[in-house]
């Protein structure tokens, strides 16, 4: 088969030998609309004069309609010609030669000019023959026969009448519907509506920066244009919810006085094939008239995702996991104490890794994103009847469309469900991150939200609370003072305290505690277990704080232990992944320790967390015994060393392999936390009976504890006396006894004002 190397390129017309060759249609089509015209017209005659037959009807119209045969032959001879020189290039040659001038005179007006003209021209000819006909028709002269038609029209209206009338009136229910589907789902708020400027958005410094760019741009374009570049006018904001993406779109609108356009993430799902592209096309039309009228528009497209869902689940960022019954079980609330890095992992693992997570649809319906793509692409149509219609009609170029000055931002907090057509560059140009802020953003949004209200909240604990929030949004910041606000005004109070804003985290973070009361040996029984977490957390754990520490009965747990990170940290070690797992298994070397070898099913959530941070550090974080990636082993098939295997016992080998490093690596971790709950064991116990007396402490008042200095609630103290630790040791054995026998212990719990400080 010939290569396109040999066939080369297609022959220009100026190039070639010969005349473009015609089609049948173009090449008959003159021929028989004169064919058509004569027999008409002969028919005329004949109805005219019945006694006139066909041969003498045929030679009264060729000596009448000499013109009509002149043409044809004129239209026969063009043909003719047309055709020799399509096969003869020596013909072809000599005609350009010498009548080349007709040509180059016409092709002094543009093919737009020539195409038009020659409709007009066409539209002339079948005027002039409709006239000849009617007039045949009518016995009339031919203008006056072409002024009677329109009254002949009018004598049949009403039935014509009567059809159109139902034509049209399908044709406006069915109109009338799909307008009134395409409505809604978008709002537009013009300059005087919007009050939101860009200090009103705090925390995210970094991206307004780089946003202040682009609206420079919107406002000046000529800054860019005159060295040959275009205005960048796709923006997608893409983060965590909560963040500010909607306030930080909308400020955009504040600052550079345009309409602001919010576009409803359900605006483009119906149920009608097509409403959607239809509510496009007209969202477009409506932005490029405010921005001719204002000199720019913002549009929002709030959860981008559902226009272009591809179904692919977000990998998100470090998150703080409340964590669920299914991973962490339903004893300890295992994830809680847990690093946020190592607990997303985690759910990560359990949910997305394993392919529970199922895709989405096919993003606002069929044809919507493909009508969206084409208005984003830049291809601008001209506007206006006149531009478009009489200008043409005249022969005339419409005007070319005037630069439309349109900022689209997008906002979502699942990029990889776009679809990649809407994200390349000249639809949406620039991609910013509006992350978690950090410690100083959230500094600044506490100040920012602290000064609409009443507060007694000095600098540092201002600070100290943007620390025990390290991944507060803006909205839960909000949200967060606004709780305190409430349960001031409960209390009595208008003015909002540091415990009224300890109390308002802890409750948009664990929820209300059901009211239930654990019997003693129960009570007794969690808190030990608890204690073993925080004792450990406290001797291990540099890394993480302990926020705060309850026995309280929540909606997925019986107690919990919640850990922060002191610092915005963005790396994690393999030591810090090793503390996390002896913190979770802390709860198993503990039970086991002071309750002679019995442990609960309380245990089950931290267990699954030590292993699946263990399979990770030994299999694929290079953490281990080992340095081979298991996750590369698996994707290529990589069998075990000791000979050729097949393909199954490959891959048991190797999952054998590893489980026997991870299980050696737990082993080894559960024998080291079993040594330091020893060492740690009147504090164990202390933070226990502290648990019992308050149910919830903070993180300074768990450190107070174990290390006996004073807290802020309690006084730890009296802890390191050992006069009040053997009674919490005689208490111990007590329950211990109820434990084994399942019955109350004989023993009360010792009070805190038993102790005595020497």
């Amino acid at each position: 088969m010939e290569n396109l190397e040999s066939r080369g390129s297609r022959t220009r017309d100026s190039d070639r030998k010969t005349r473009i060759h015609l089609s049948i249609y173009d090449r008959s089509k003159f021929l028989l609309l004169f064919a058509s015209v004569f027999a008409i017209l002969t028919w005329a005659a004949l109805a005219a004069n019945p006694l006139l037959n066909i041969h003498d009807a045929l030679s009264d119209q060729m000596h009448s309609r000499v013109w009509l045969l002149v043409l044809a032959v004129v239209e026969i001879v063009r043909q003719i010609h047309f055709l020799i020189s399509e096969l003869a290039a020596p013909y072809h040659g000599i005609w350009q030669k010498y009548f080349g001038a007709i040509d180059s005179l016409l092709h002094k007006f543009s093919d737009w000019t020539r195409y038009r003209l020659s409709r007009v021209i066409k539209a002339i000819l079948m005027v002039c023959l409709l006239a000849v006909v009617l007039g045949a028709i009518y016995k009339e002269t031919p203008v006056r026969a072409l002024f009677l038609a329109p009254k002949a029209l009018w004598s049949a209206l009403p039935m014509l009448g009567q059809l159109l009338f139902a034509v049209f009136f399908i044709i406006i229910q069915f109109g009338a519907m799909f307008w009134f589907l395409s409505r809604g789902g978008v709002d537009t708020y013009f300059p005087d509506d919007i009050r939101t400027r860009f200090t009103d958005v705090w925390g995210q410094d970094h991206v307004l920066n780089r946003i202040r760019e682009n609206l420079l741009f919107l406002e000046k374009p000529e800054e860019i244009e005159k060295h040959g570049g275009y205005v960048p006018g796709g923006i997608l904001l893409w983060g965590p919810p909560g963040t500010g993406k909607t306030l930080m779109a909308e400020s955009m609108a504040g600052e550079t006085g345009k309409p602001f356009v919010f576009v409803d993430p359900g605006a483009f799902t119906n149920m009608f094939f097509g409403v959607g592209v239809l509510k496009v096309k007209s969202l477009f039309r409506k932005l490029r008239k405010l921005a001719l009228r204002y000199g720019g528009v913002v549009v929002f497209f709030d959860e981008a995702d559902s226009l272009g869902n591809r179904g692919n689940i977000s990998s998100g960022g470090p998150q703080r996991h409340s964590g669920s019954p299914a991973i962490f079980g339903d004893g300890c609330h295992g994830g809680s104490y847990l690093s946020p890095n190592a607990a997303s992992i985690i759910v990560k693992e359990n949910f997305v890794v394993g392919g529970a997570a199922g895709g989405g649809g096919g993003g606002g319906g069929m044809g919507t994103l493909q009508a969206l793509l084409t208005e984003l692409s830049g291809l601008k149509k001209p506007r206006g009847f006149f531009n478009r219609i009489v200008r043409r009609t005249l022969g005339m170029r419409p005007k070319n469309p005037p630069k439309y000055r349109i900022l689209v931002v997008m906002a979502t907090n699942m990029p990889e469900a776009l679809d990649e057509a809407l994200l390349r560059p000249g639809r949406i140009d620039r991609m910013y991150r509006v992350g978690y802020p950090s410690k100083a953003g959230r500094v600044r949004t506490y100040e920012g939200y602290l000064a609409k209200v009443s507060h007694s909240l000095s600098e540092d604990e201002i600070d100290k609370l943007a620390t025990i929030t390290p991944y507060a949004t803006g909205a839960t910041i909000k949200d967060t003072i606004n709780e305190a606000l409430i349960i001031a005004i409960r209390n009595g109070r208008t003015s909002i305290t540091w415990p009224d804003v300890v109390k308002a985290k802890q409750l948009k973070e664990l929820g209300p505690s059901e009211d239930v009361e654990y019997i003693e040996r129960e009570r007794h029984a969690v808190a030990v277990h608890e204690a073993c977490h925080a004792v450990m957390a406290h001797r291990v754990r540099q890394h993480m704080a302990i926020d705060l520490a309850t026995i309280e009965k929540g909606s997925d747990y019986l107690g919990m232990v919640a850990s922060i990170p002191p610092d915005d940290q963005f790396t994690r070690w393999r030591s810090e992944y090793e503390s996390d797992i002896l913190v979770s298994l802390a709860s198993l070397a503990g039970e086991r320790m002071f309750f002679d070898g019995d442990n609960s099913s309380g245990v089950s959530g931290d267990l699954e967390s030590a292993t699946t941070i263990a399979s990770l550090m030994e299999g694929h974080w290079g953490m281990g015994s080992t340095i081979s990636s298991h996750a590369s082993n698996r994707r290529f098939e990589v069998g075990a060393p000791g000979g050729p295997k097949g393909k199954d016992d490959s891959a048991k080998e190797i999952r054998r392999a590893l489980g026997d490093r991870i299980e050696d690596n737990l082993v080894g971790l559960l024998a080291k936390a079993e040594s330091l709950l020893t060492q740690n064991r009147s504090e164990v116990l202390a933070l226990a009976h502290a648990l019992e007396t308050y149910k919830t402490l903070s993180g300074d008042d768990v450190a107070a504890v174990i290390d006996g200095t004073p807290g802020t609630i309690l006084d730890g103290r009296p802890y390191k006396d050992p006069s009040f630790i053997a009674k919490i040791e005689k208490y111990h054995e007590a329950s211990l006894v109820a434990h084994r026998n399942h019955e109350k212990p004989d023993v009360q719990i010792p009070l805190i004002g038993e102790a005595s400080l020497g």
